[in-house]
């Protein structure tokens, strides 16, 4: 391999838009992020909730008048 053509890997420092701030390795010196472990809702549990059973009426009154052809 030749050798200078890689970027430097080194500490990196995030920064997380909730504050939260931790330090890992990348080949940028800061890194702004919107969410991460602490903020995130598949992490902290505080999902949330789509309104599925509304989607899923909608979806059969838009499609109740038409029917399926099948070919023979």
């Amino acid at each position: 391999m030749r050798e200078s053509i890689h970027p430097k890997f080194g500490p990196c420092e995030v920064h997380c838009a909730c504050g939260n701030t931790f330090e890992t390795r990348s080949t940028k010196n800061v890194l702004k992020i919107e969410t991460c472990n602490v903020c995130h809702p598949f992490w902290t549990g505080k999902h949330k909730v789509l309104d599925t059973a509304g989607r899923i009426e909608r979806f059969n009154r838009k499609y109740a008048a038409k029917t399926v052809q099948t070919s023979k």
